[in-house]
């Protein structure tokens, strides 16, 4: 009776410590709304957003569009493309996983109210979330 009572315990610890099958060909479910996107054609440029807390936090925690002049975002987006830029070119002394790519933000070309309210913004978020400082005072959100 005791070898039967102590082989049932180790059949039921077996059977309940088994793994679980996880098949391989399964695909991860995207995040819908990860991805904000702004393209034009006339100026030939595209800007793509591939953040998956962004688009929550733009609509939750941003300013409304129009709170900031479009001078403001340019003049802001200038210092932080650029410190941004100087980032991803060191990828040995900064986090490459943050800075994986250089952002081409040209200072005379005109991309419209959007397009820098989109980039500011994400500047914002992203300092505030990855606990960066890019330039200056970052506005807590």
């Amino acid at each position: 009776m005791k070898h039967f009572t102590f082989f049932g315990l180790i059949l039921i610890c077996l059977v309940g410590c088994k793994t679980k099958n996880i098949a391989a060909t399964s695909t991860p479910n995207p995040i819908k709304g990860d991805t904000v996107k702004i393209a034009n054609e006339a100026l030939e440029y595209e800007v793509t957003i591939i953040d998956a807390g962004f688009t929550y936090w733009l609509n939750s925690r941003a300013f409304p569009r129009n709170y900031h002049s479009e001078s403001y975002l340019e003049s802001k987006n200038r210092f932080y493309v650029a410190e941004w830029n100087n980032r991803a070119l060191q990828p040995m002394r900064y986090d490459p996983s943050l800075y994986e790519m250089q952002i081409n933000y040209d200072n005379s070309v005109h991309y419209g109210y959007e397009v820098n309210y989109l980039i500011y913004n994400y500047m914002i978020y992203f300092q505030n979330t990855y606990k960066q400082k890019l330039y200056g005072f970052v506005p807590p959100r």
